[in-house]
């Protein structure tokens, strides 16, 4: 498989504050790489960086070099094009002011897509992914913002879904799902990364070792080690990596 995102020497500062420090690795395309490790290790900057959310944040410095594709993000005009490219959830979900069907409509019409015929698909199809289908299918046309979190948790990822990404990061998405319905929708993203390339920021280790291709551990904005999953759970290089992927401390 060959590299879809490259970091080299990549540091992000926020003021004075360093939030990520000389970062240096390669994602494969159409694989799953998690990242984890403690809170405030700079994992949610990390997946900002990708598709340039990071230029929202007023006072951040990002040097060295954000590759996606071969092309260095922060060298592209048309930033609007790169987060079309990337979906992103996030922890707290933001359900748009409108219909669960539009919410998920919102983007392929966006794009230039108006048939019903092909939005009703798109729609039922990203649903289903997300694994929310069963339990709105019937009110399709209630307010997103009228659902439980965990819900709208899974709104936000059909959402991000709709627009067919190549880089599909979630950024905890399980937090606030029960445990069954964050299995059924790991099997779903297991499924996808034949499709896109997935990166998965999670505080649940044993969730990493279930999905992941590679793994990523970060501390104190540095990326510690980084190689294929089992290998790191059975034989890091450094004894921090296995005390925190032992659940020794986080």
């Amino acid at each position: 498989m060959s590299v879809h995102i490259e970091f080299n020497n990549v540091t992000v500062r926020y003021g004075q504050d360093i939030a990520l420090d000389d970062i240096d690795l390669e994602i494969k395309e159409k694989e799953v790489f998690s990242i984890v490790g403690p809170a405030n290790s700079g994992k949610t900057t990390f997946l900002k960086c990708i598709n340039r959310t990071i230029d929202l944040i007023t006072g951040t410095k990002v040097d060295g070099k954000i590759l996606v594709s071969g092309e260095d993000v922060n060298e592209m005009n048309n930033v609007y094009a790169l987060r079309r490219r990337i979906g992103m959830v996030f922890p707290l979900p933001v359900g748009l002011p409108m219909s669960i069907y539009d919410n998920v409509a919102y983007g392929p019409r966006r794009q230039g897509i108006s048939g019903k015929a092909e939005l009703d698909e798109i729609v039922e199809r990203c649903l289903k992914q997300s694994v929310l289908w069963d339990e709105v299918k019937d009110r399709l046309q209630m307010l997103g913002t009228k659902l439980s979190g965990g819900q709208q948790q899974r709104l936000t990822l059909a959402r991000a879904l709709s627009l067919d990404p190549e880089i599909l990061c979630l950024d905890e998405f399980s937090i606030a799902i029960d445990p069954v319905t964050t299995m059924k929708i790991e099997e779903v993203l297991s499924g996808l990364k034949d499709e896109m390339t997935i990166i998965l920021v999670t505080n649940l280790t044993q969730q990493a070792r279930r999905m992941a291709d590679h793994i990523a551990f970060f501390n104190a904005s540095e990326l510690v080690e980084w190689g294929e999953t089992e290998k790191l759970f059975e034989n890091p290089d450094k004894e921090i990596t296995g005390r925190y992927l032992n659940g020794e401390f986080g």
